[in-house]
């Protein structure tokens, strides 16, 4: 299992790569990863950020409002 740092910088990875519009990220340790969309990079940062609240003590406090005008 990754240690809580470990963690931090793959989500600070994932986190510059969509900002970026990048769908590949290759992390510290050497690995890299290509992800098919934006939904299953959005997946691994969401597991990775429920991991780093779990080894931390913390509660995941983020929500995410989607909105539309309609269609």
């Amino acid at each position: 299992m990754p240690s809580l740092n470990e963690l931090m910088i793959w989500r600070d990875a994932l986190e510059k790569a969509k900002a970026s519009g990048v769908r590949s990220v290759e992390f510290s340790d050497g690995r890299k990863t290509e992800y098919k969309s934006d939904s299953e990079m959005r997946a691994a940062l969401l597991r990775i950020e429920r991991q780093i609240s779990s080894m931390s003590g913390k509660t995941l406090k983020r929500a995410r409002i989607i909105s539309n005008k309609g269609a």
